[in-house]
């Protein structure tokens, strides 16, 4: 074997527990609508669904013994309710106030939180892509 082999994957992450439940998939590249629709066929334990994907290509060169990954993408969201830290503090109830508090003490400016499946809220980082519909 004199060349590189490379190989892309999506990851589907969806609520679990305490952390996302994880499950990837080979694809041919790194097509959002192909992975839009390889999200509908994954289920979770307690019948949890996705609430976003990434990609990433491992690659194994001639000397490699094992892959490395070398390229992931961003996250993308399928839909997802969007907040800044200002609305969240505007709306706040006092089940809010640990989100605040977690979002003042990490400097999170904004939270995405899922709209079907488990209700599931994060981080929103500046390159993380939330599709429509």
């Amino acid at each position: 074997m004199n060349k590189e082999v490379k190989q892309h994957f999506v990851t589907f992450y969806s609520p679990g527990m305490f952390v996302a439940e994880q499950t990837t998939k080979p694809i041919k590249a790194w097509d959002v609508k192909l992975a839009q629709k390889m999200a509908k066929s994954v289920k979770e334990r307690y019948g949890a669904v996705p609430y976003g994907f990434r990609f990433s290509t491992r690659s194994r060169g001639p000397k490699d013994l094992d892959s490395s990954v070398t390229a992931t993408s961003p996250m993308y969201y399928l839909g997802g309710k969007v907040e800044t830290l200002a609305e969240v503090k505007a709306r706040a109830t006092e089940k809010d106030r640990i989100l605040i508090a977690n979002m003042e003490c990490n400097g999170y400016e904004r939270i995405i939180t899922t709209t079907h499946g488990w209700r599931w809220t994060q981080p929103l980082n500046a390159t993380d892509v939330v599709l429509l519909g």
